[in-house]
């Protein structure tokens, strides 16, 4: 019986590279075993490949990311059950770390992500296995004020629970729709909060193949910034020290802050959250207006007229189209008040 199906990578024809199998890596098993089986290689669809694993007892219900390439199809995904069976055990953050090492020794490019809500991919996809950080590393315990949390829990769920248990500090992240890894590599903050306000400790997969707890003063914390980006660990879990605190209190500035989220950020349009970094002494936002961009768009991508700090997807934007106008408003903010931008998005893949 299976407990959990890790990485999978779905090749079509890659002469030369892959053959027409489905390979599965570390299958954690209790009595039986498949290493692979053949697909057909006219299969050309997700779909259609989802179906193929169907017919195998797989069931289809999973948390995955799929990447399209150049003729291969790679799908890193964590099962949450098998059609027959109900009782799958979450891969965790152990599966993770073996994943990247299995990258690492086939020398395969990598890449770890959170929920993706500050990420721009490229139109031409991501040559490379892509690691989601999700539901299945999301474990969160409370005691005595402190919280030890999962990189794959939502900020928002990370707020609320805290709100259960009164404890203050975290309500400038309700609103933020990324998950704790995220914001820990990012050093996510708003309203006033940042993540090392709150942060104690966190436990980071270092590229040299390590586990280990960084204190919070060694992590190098900054604006939109932290050690994880220079030296390039994965942060898998946090120690968070909160104060405790009237919950009815907590519950009405969480209230507040997303009202006012609501009415000056333009929620209703897809965006990567806030497109630049806060320029010292300037905010991006009034900088763009004042260069007459509001609503001024390339494509699909467009500067939000709610507020010029967000470029938005009015519809059908490509990257391209979000990348040409975050270099056209660099290029204009430059040109009229001699102030470089910054991209607080990601950009990863191939454009």
């Amino acid at each position: 019986r299976f407990q959990t199906l890790r990485l999978v990578i779905i090749p079509e024809i890659m002469p030369g590279i892959l053959s027409s199998l489905l390979l599965t890596f570390t299958l954690s098993i209790d009595d039986y075993l498949i290493s692979n089986f053949n697909v057909d290689s006219s299969i050309q669809t997700l779909p259609m490949m989802i179906y193929s694993m169907a017919k195998l007892g797989v069931n289809p219900k999973m948390n995955a990311l799929t990447t399209l390439m150049f003729g291969a199809v790679l799908i890193l995904m964590v099962l949450s059950n098998l059609s027959s069976f109900k009782k799958a055990k979450p891969a965790g953050a152990k599966n993770t770390m073996d994943t990247i090492i299995i990258c690492r020794r086939q020398k395969l490019p990598y890449y770890v992500i959170g929920r993706g809500s500050n990420l721009l991919v490229g139109d031409r996809g991501i040559r490379g296995v892509v690691i989601h950080i999700g539901d299945s590393v999301s474990k969160c315990v409370i005691e005595d004020g402190k919280i030890y949390a999962e990189a794959g829990i939502s900020l928002a769920m990370l707020a609320h629970k805290a709100l259960e248990e009164s404890l203050e500090g975290l309500e400038f992240a309700a609103g933020i729709p990324g998950s704790l890894g995220g914001a820990l590599v990012m050093n996510a903050g708003a309203y006033g909060g940042e993540m090392k306000d709150v942060v104690k400790a966190v436990q980071v997969f270092t590229p040299d193949g390590l586990l280990r707890w960084v204190d919070a003063h060694d992590m190098e914390f900054g604006y939109r910034h932290s050690i994880l980006q220079k030296e390039g660990g994965i942060a898998l879990a946090a120690e968070i020290e909160l104060q405790k605190g009237d919950s009815s209190a907590i519950k009405t500035k969480m209230a507040e802050l997303s009202v006012r989220r609501r009415t000056k950020q333009p929620l209703e349009y897809p965006s990567a959250g806030s497109t630049f970094k806060r320029p010292e002494g300037f905010f991006a936002g009034k900088l763009i207006q004042d260069c007459g961009l509001a609503g001024f768009s390339i494509g699909g991508a467009a500067v939000s007229q709610k507020h010029c700090g967000f470029v938005i997807n009015k519809g059908e934007a490509t990257a391209a189209d979000v990348l040409e106008l975050c270099e056209y408003i660099q290029n204009k903010v430059k040109e009229k008040f001699d102030v470089r931008l910054e991209k607080e998005i990601r950009c990863i893949g191939e454009f």
